[in-house]
């Protein structure tokens, strides 16, 4: 978005650059319509055309051969994050899962030519069941794409990346928060994630700080350069307690899936509001338990500080913009509209008539941003794809 290549050099030397940046380019798509329905509420067009969406992504992605830009992140840590219990998050986001696979299936991409572009996002917690979060999403992963799809070995690799838990945080006691977060990122590291996100300790109140992330990012570099026993790649393997636990844990997820299939599978336990139910249950369970005192918060519900000693960190700052800050932005926006006025309306014209012809979005998006803004475009394919409405 912005200023294009195409503007700069000739056609033939941009083609030539935009294939092999396409073939070398990192990231990440967020993009899993499933868990934006189940659990974040940031829906914004119907679950079917956003679908369609993620689809055209991939199939743009397979075309190109772009190998190192996962093309969705299929998502948990939001599911966690409203309120599910870990068993609930794993069993959702890997249904999530093999529901985007059956639907890729469907649009006719070979499963090897798909699956290595696909990532998987966790929430770590407290609770014992995400010290093997990771190692049971990899074995059931591994065994359906080995033993359903009759995917290659690096089909079946999951990756997946671990942010500790936002929910665990708490403004009481609010320094207390860097040592839970310890905690949930050795967690991660043991269980051999792929990547890790720390969380700042002030997020339980406002953006975080310089000085909050720095302390965050040190918590994973303390674990990685001075802790002896993370030089060992696979330090719980043999333990009982953690095989025992795996065990426990993958029989639980397959008795959830169960009850998915009973509703139809994912969509359509969704038209029932089961996912969204359950994890509203389970979020009342936890904050019944937390405010009763059942479930120990050190600093919050037990061991209480006497009064006027609740922290030693006495003034935080609240990161806030500014209003030259939002109005920079803003203005930027509205200069970037201005200059590609001339070309936009044949742009998102082209997008549309794309869309309704079942053609790939993401292609002519990928022309479309180049002259429009993001409200533009998605205001351009509301007309063809409609607005999200919950089911009440």
């Amino acid at each position: 978005m912005g200023l294009s290549g195409a503007d700069v050099v000739d056609a033939k030397t941009y083609q030539e650059i935009k294939e092999r940046t396409l073939k070398s380019v990192r990231g990440t798509v967020q993009a899993d319509i499933l868990k934006e329905d189940q659990a974040q509420n940031t829906c914004i067009f119907s679950t079917e055309f956003a679908m369609k969406a993620m689809g055209d992504v991939q199939a743009y992605f397979v075309e190109h051969q772009v190998r190192n830009f996962y093309s969705v992140s299929i998502s948990g840590y939001h599911i966690a994050e409203a309120g599910a219990n870990p068993i609930s998050q794993l069993a959702f986001t890997l249904s999530n899962g093999f529901t985007i696979v059956e639907y890729y299936l469907a649009r006719g991409m070979s499963i090897d030519d798909f699956a290595p572009n696909l990532s998987f996002f966790f929430s770590n917690g407290m609770d014992p069941e995400y010290t093997v979060i990771g190692r049971v999403a990899r074995r059931i992963w591994a065994r359906a794409m080995r033993e359903r799809y009759g995917a290659n070995s690096k089909s079946q690799k999951l990756k997946y990346h671990i942010q500790t838990s936002g929910r665990s945080l708490h403004a009481q006691e609010i320094s207390f928060n860097d040592i839970r977060t310890t905690l949930q990122a050795l967690y991660a590291l043991l269980d051999n994630c792929n990547s890790l996100h720390t969380n700042a300790y002030d997020e339980a109140i406002t953006t975080p700080t310089e000085e909050s992330v720095r302390r965050a990012v040190a918590i994973q570099l303390v674990i990685n350069r001075e802790l002896g026993l993370n030089i060992c790649e696979n330090t719980w393997q043999g333990s009982f307690v953690v095989n025992e636990l795996t065990d426990l844990v993958e029989e639980a997820v397959y008795k959830e899936f169960d009850s998915i299939s009973e509703r139809g599978g994912v969509l359509g336990a969704m038209d029932t509001m089961y996912q969204r139910s359950k994890i509203q249950d389970e979020s009342m369970y936890y904050e019944h338990k937390k405010h009763d005192g059942s479930l120990p918060l050190i600093g919050v519900n037990t061991f209480l500080p006497k009064e006027g000693q609740e922290d030693e960190i006495k003034e935080l700052e609240l990161m806030r913009s500014s209003e030259s800050e939002k109005k920079d932005q803003i203005d930027a926006v509205r200069n970037f509209q201005n200059i590609h006025g001339e070309h936009r309306e044949k742009a998102l014209s082209v997008l549309q008539e794309v869309a309704r012809a079942r053609g790939n979005c993401f292609e002519q998006l990928m022309e479309a941003v180049k002259y429009a803004s993001l409200g533009q475009v998605s205001a351009a394919l509301y007309d063809v794809g409609g607005e999200y409405r919950r089911n009440m």
